[in-house]
């Protein structure tokens, strides 16, 4: 016999669906940010069909050119298309803030749960959670980037654990809430296996706020990636990145402003959209905001 009553998911899909048209449609700017995302996807993906040359090509014509018809964004110091570089740019950022997302989104949910939910275990993960939270965590990037070397997997890894810290912060608060439920209780008390509930029971309550967390995630790390390898400890400078750009082009940055501001502003075009998405999101997904909206 069933505790709970819930809804059937294929009568309630469609009423989703058209809540979530209903968002776009009475939220314009999350609209225009969910559009310039897909274009920045769609430029990712297609970087090697949609780029004029190869991103490392040095070209003599090309060095320091501003940007015109037979170079859009120019070239830089050394004669690199600034376009093409764009576009692989935009995998690096991009791929970097969905592995970081999805990462630490994954990885904190799971020690959310067992800390909110297993007291046994709560105090000692959250002194190991509390003890990574006072270490900043571009520092802590830093330092695990110049040990281990630069390198896509390393700057990832380096930029995804400062974040798990915020997540697991995140679920633990819910799932002390949801426990104290009478459904949950009910279910404690007729032997339901623990596995169970918190599958049935409390990660139904954690994956919407989770939604919304994993876009702030995925902005900062983006943003986080940018600084690392504009410092110099990101991305090896072979590979095209929105930081390595900047970095390369603050050197002749008054004779040649776009080799930094055309990098700059797409990644801050990129992380406001994000940014706005989440923001709608979570007007939507939080039940407080909604009602009084």
């Amino acid at each position: 016999m069933s505790l709970t009553a819930s809804p059937s998911p294929v009568a309630d899909r469609p009423s989703r669906g058209r809540a979530l048209m209903d968002l776009f449609r009475h939220n314009p700017l999350m609209m225009l940010s969910a559009v310039i995302l897909l274009v920045l996807v769609l430029a990712a993906l297609f970087a090697p069909y949609l780029g004029t040359v190869d991103p490392r090509k040095i070209g003599v014509l090309r060095r320091m050119a501003p940007p015109s018809a037979q170079a859009w964004f120019g070239g830089d110091q050394l004669g690199r298309d600034l376009w093409t570089r764009a576009l692989y740019g935009a995998r690096v950022s991009l791929m970097v803030g969905s592995v970081v997302a999805v990462m630490s989104i994954s990885i904190g949910l799971l020690i959310g749960m067992v800390s909110g939910y297993l007291r046994a275990f709560d105090a000692v993960i959250m002194r190991i959670m509390d003890g990574l939270m006072s270490i900043p965590g571009i520092l802590l990037a830093i330092g695990l980037v110049s040990v281990s070397g630069a390198s896509f997997l390393t700057v990832t890894v380096a930029i995804m654990i400062p974040e798990i810290p915020r997540v697991v912060r995140l679920v633990r608060s819910i799932v002390l809430t949801v426990r104290e439920e009478p459904y949950v209780e009910a279910a404690i008390a007729v032997g339901t296996p623990v596995p169970l509930i918190l599958w049935r029971h409390i990660l139904p309550n954690c994956v919407p706020p989770l939604i919304v967390q994993a876009t702030y995630v995925a902005a900062s790390a983006m943003l986080t990636e940018a600084l690392l390898s504009f410092l110099g400890a990101g991305t090896p400078p072979e590979i095209p990145s929105w930081g390595n750009m900047m970095a390369e082009g603050r050197i002749v940055f008054p004779i040649a402003p776009w080799i930094v501001l055309i990098p700059g502003c797409t990644l801050a075009v990129a992380i406001l959209a994000v940014n706005v998405l989440g923001d709608g999101l979570r007007d939507r997904l939080d039940p407080k905001i909604a009602k009084r909206m």
